[in-house]
């Protein structure tokens, strides 16, 4: 079942999404209609996205992944947005480490 995304999801895509581009404004438009669907299985906090296309419309085409950056606090770990059909469906974290990230980290750690 969908439930909605964290707190910390949502500030990660915020972050993740600022800048006055047609691509990210649209996709930041989409966040409040996101509801996670599914959750990575080796235990980070990545998650699958499904989004209410009756409530917003698709963002302009684009390429995969939509937005990514890297974290500077952790310094092995980044993050990445992916869409389908133009609509949100994935926030990935990735660590060089081979420990799985639990937490979202701090979105002012976010450098791109």
């Amino acid at each position: 079942m969908a439930e909605p995304l964290s707190p910390h999801a949502t500030a990660t895509l915020d972050s993740l999404l600022a800048g006055p581009d047609p691509v990210s404004s649209a996709l930041r438009a989409q966040i409040p209609h996101a509801r996670v669907t599914d959750r990575c299985g080796c235990g980070c906090v990545t998650v699958d996205l499904t989004v209410d296309r009756a409530a917003v419309p698709p963002a302009p085409a684009h390429g995969n992944p939509a937005a990514d950056a890297w974290y500077s606090v952790p310094d092995d770990a980044g993050v990445m947005v992916f869409t389908k059909d133009g609509y949100l469906s994935l926030l990935e974290i990735y660590s060089a480490s081979s420990e799985p990230i639990t937490t979202w980290p701090e979105p002012r750690f976010l450098k791109r």
